[in-house]
């Protein structure tokens, strides 16, 4: 079920904060995903978080993960010759291609991937740039003013 919020409130009393809404709306408008392939998201740090997919059937070479500015995007692509001819008479392992998209936030990038057990592991970290982290601010002392006697 989807419920309509209106971000009004929040446009009249922030400035700036625009693209944050507008993303929210546009996400709020998807059609819901299909719940393949199942995923955790994981805080392993304060500025590090892991996704989790559980690929169960594909292969390296038959996954695909790519970040482009603020989205990561992760597709599955099975080879039509997995089966091998087999004739199935219940199939519970999913295969079938997928796409998963992620919104992500600023400075935020993937550092490494990895498959093991059927589960792809995407790591995470907010890296800041130099200048958007906090920096001291150095205070001079400034000589007592002059007093001007007028005659």
């Amino acid at each position: 079920m989807r419920t309509d919020f209106d971000f009004a409130p929040y446009y009249r009393a922030t400035v700036g904060f625009d693209r944050i809404f507008d993303m929210l709306d546009s996400m709020a408008a998807q059609p819901a995903h299909s719940g393949y392939p199942p995923y955790n998201i994981e805080k392993s740090g304060d500025d590090a978080w892991c996704i989790v997919m559980a690929v169960a059937g594909f292969t390296e070479a038959e996954l695909n993960v790519t970040q482009k500015e603020d989205e990561l995007l992760v597709t599955g692509k099975g080879q039509p010759s997995r089966d091998n001819g087999a004739a199935y008479l219940y199939r519970g392992i999913g295969g079938r291609d997928f796409e998963r998209r992620f919104q992500l936030a600023d400075h935020v990038k993937v550092t490494g991937a990895r498959l093991l057990n059927g589960l792809l592991t995407i790591d995470l970290q907010r890296e800041l740039p130099e200048e958007k982290k906090p920096r001291p601010i150095r205070i001079e002392a400034q000589a007592a003013p002059r007093t001007i006697i007028q005659q």
